[in-house]
């Protein structure tokens, strides 16, 4: 029996391959400060304005219990804290430490390396072309709650 006839490149496949590699080079990189590319993620979202562990989650793409890990490990280094929010003593939010800001300044120095690198082989004329690619194939609906699915 024949396999059917491939009409498109396997898009899926080239896209995870990359993601992959990318993945790892920039965990072996971040690993130089002693960060995870979730602790980075978590850390600089943080740092832009008062968020809440569910807010972060959702920015970077996480389920609930990875966020909940990633905050511990964040607080079990110094790097940031769980506080009562300014404007909703309900609410906790990620507040990153000096300790944090300092290290989350190092990390994105490596993350914007590690890209760079990664975009080397396209032409300087072609990378916003590719960037804007990207994100229209990511999808455009925004980061949403990502869940895990439960075993029946």
């Amino acid at each position: 029996m024949a396999a059917p006839e491939r009409t498109q490149r396997d898009i899926t496949g080239l896209l995870n391959a990359a993601g992959h590699s990318l993945s790892n080079r920039l965990a072996a990189a971040l690993a130089e400060v002693d960060l995870t590319p979730r602790m980075q993620c978590v850390l600089l979202h943080a740092l832009e304005e008062e968020r809440t562990q569910i807010q972060l989650a959702a920015l970077s793409f996480m389920d609930k219990t990875t966020m909940v890990s990633t905050v511990d490990e964040l607080e079990k280094r110094g790097l940031a804290e769980r506080r009562p929010s300014v404007t909703d003593r309900r609410a906790r939010i990620i507040a990153v430490t000096e300790k944090g800001r300092r290290v989350a300044d190092e990390g994105q120095e490596i993350v914007d390396r590690v890209h760079g690198e990664a975009l080397a082989g396209v032409a300087p004329s072609e990378r916003e072309s590719f960037l804007e690619l990207l994100t229209l194939l990511a999808g455009d609906s925004g980061p949403g709650p990502i869940r895990r699915a439960r075993g029946k």
